[in-house]
């Protein structure tokens, strides 16, 4: 028999599958390789595209047509991530990321964010290395 072709067709769904997913607490489910604890939000830096917590790393905006560090993280607008490092910012230049993490059109000036890498490392000479501090090395995400 032949159902007419105005009736939309009928979806049968199995029953011990709909009673089995009702048990299943979600909730605690991990997919494999998920890591059991959020630690916070994970960036990629435009240069060496290392996966990275953002608390790591420096957030990077577009103000009148050149890169400016937003080291509070409250501009507006859309925002690129970046190691504190003049090797991901040479990194960067060379791929043209800023552009295109950006998404606005042609080069833009990066003598701001290039300043800013600057006084931080003159910083950091200057108050040399702490007790305890280790290399801190960027991990490429494997996937």
């Amino acid at each position: 028999m032949r159902r007419p072709a105005d009736r939309p067709r009928r979806v049968l769904r199995h029953p011990v599958r709909l009673t089995e997913r009702n048990e299943i607490d979600f909730a605690v489910v991990q997919r494999q390789g998920s890591v059991p604890t959020h630690i916070g939000p994970a960036r990629t830096c435009v240069g060496c595209r290392a996966r990275t917590l953002s608390s790591e790393l420096l957030r990077v905006v577009v103000v009148d047509g050149a890169l400016a560090p937003d080291i509070q993280r409250r501009l507006p607008g859309r925002g690129a991530w970046l190691h504190p490092d003049q090797e991901c910012l040479r990194l960067a230049e060379r791929r043209r990321a800023f552009p295109r993490a950006l998404r606005v059109p042609g080069p833009l000036e990066v003598t701001g964010v290039r300043s800013y890498l600057e006084q931080l490392a003159d910083v950091r000479k200057a108050q040399g290395p702490t007790q305890g501090q280790q290399e801190v090395r960027k991990q490429v995400d494997p996937s």
